[in-house]
C-alpha cells in the first residue's frame, strides 16, 4: 500500500487538543499508523546533561496518529489524498483540487 502521508508533506491537524494546527512532517512510522509533525503534540521531556547537548526540560513533538491528519492543498485547505498514473508512474494527487502533490 503506498503512503498517502509522506515525510516533508505539510499538514492540518483534524482532532486532538491541537486541532487546527498546521506543521511538516518530521518522520513516519507507517507500522504504526504514526507521524512526527513539527510543533504539534509538543510535550516536555527532561533531559540529562551530556557531552554533546546542554540538559534540562527540552520540548519534543510526540507521534500523533495518521488519522488525525490531512493533506493542505495549494489553497492551504485540508484534502484527502487519492492516487493515479501519469506517465506510467503512481503519483499522489489532492482530491479537492485535482493536482498532483
Amino acid at each position: 500500500m503506498a503512503a498517502k502521508l509522506r515525510k516533508g508533506d505539510k499538514v492540518i491537524v483534524l482532532s486532538g487538543r491541537d486541532k487546527g494546527k498546521e506543521g511538516t512532517i518530521a518522520s513516519v512510522d507507517p507500522k504504526a499508523g504514526k507521524a512526527v509533525v513539527e510543533g504539534v503534540n509538543m510535550a516536555i521531556r527532561h533531559t540529562r546533561q551530556t557531552q554533546n547537548s546542554q540538559g534540562g526540560r527540552l520540548p519534543k513533538a510526540l507521534p500523533i496518529d495518521l488519522s488525525n491528519l490531512a493533506l493542505l492543498d495549494s489553497n492551504g485547505k485540508a484534502t484527502r489524498v487519492g492516487f493515479r498514473e501519469e506517465d506510467g508512474k503512481k503519483v499522489r494527487f489532492a482530491k479537492t483540487t485535482g493536482e498532483t502533490v
